[in-house]
């Protein structure tokens, strides 16, 4: 621990009150929110490793604002539709030489 941020256990008991005050949870759904509203959210980057992060039983009830789960779910649907549109256009691009050798061939 950097010797500014002072002993260690005022550290933890720092974190251990805006932890317990919600200042991280306030903060990340701030940062979601923002990138969402601004259309710069990648959610194929999030990775949640179940082994090092795990949740208490009681977090399956986690509520979640609707402004946010709006701004969510817009962005989900915005991921799915650029998705859908990439793939279709490999489809259309990516034959085989095997593909456009049979397709010359019946044509000739």
């Amino acid at each position: 621990m950097p010797a500014e941020f002072g002993p260690w256990a005022t550290v933890y008991g720092r974190f251990r009150v805006w932890r317990d005050a919600g200042v991280f949870s306030v903060l990340l759904e701030g940062l979601i929110a923002e990138a969402a509203r601004g259309g710069i959210t990648d959610l194929s980057l999030v990775s949640v490793d179940s082994t090092t992060a795990r949740a208490h039983h009681d977090a399956a009830g986690m509520r979640v604002g609707k402004d946010l789960m709006d701004a969510l779910e817009e962005a989900a649907r915005e991921q799915e539709e650029a998705r859908q549109k990439g793939a279709g256009r490999r489809n259309r691009t990516d034959r085989s030489r095997s593909d456009a050798s049979d397709a010359d061939a019946s044509s000739a």
